[in-house]
């Protein structure tokens, strides 16, 4: 599978499958997508379809060898985007309707973006020969 080794190919089928159906979720149910966004940003509802589709098209991308770096790359874009929901939900739990969630959980979702970022990086980076 283009370079990788075998831990890599099953992460990034993994991820691929992952990042689909994630994405897939911004038009099933995208209620839980509009309420962790920041009041600041406008659009709420557009911008979850939009994230939905890239994170679709990233997923997607992962599993064709000529665009696999650059889908982790836009997969990685897209979760420094996705930054401010996250906080905003931490911080804001009454307001995005996050309150029931014990609080170590809703803190727990942003450095779960860094190994995030980390995993889709890893599994997308060809081996190099020794």
């Amino acid at each position: 599978m283009g370079g990788l080794n075998r831990a890599q190919r099953v992460g990034v089928v993994i991820a691929a499958i992952f990042y689909a159906i994630a994405g897939s979720m911004h038009f099933i149910r995208p209620e839980p997508y509009i309420t962790i966004m920041p009041p600041y940003l406008p659009w709420h509802r557009q911008l979850v379809a939009i994230s939905g589709f890239f994170e679709i098209l990233g997923g997607l991308g992962l599993l064709f060898p000529p665009s696999r770096r650059m889908a982790a790359w836009g997969l990685v874009t897209l979760l420094v985007a996705v930054f401010p929901a996250n906080l905003y939900m931490a911080t804001n739990p009454i307001e995005t309707g996050s309150a029931s969630i014990p609080s170590l959980f809703r803190w727990s979702r942003i450095p779960l973006q860094i190994l995030l970022i980390w995993w889709v990086l890893w599994c997308s980076k060809r081996r190099t020969a020794h």
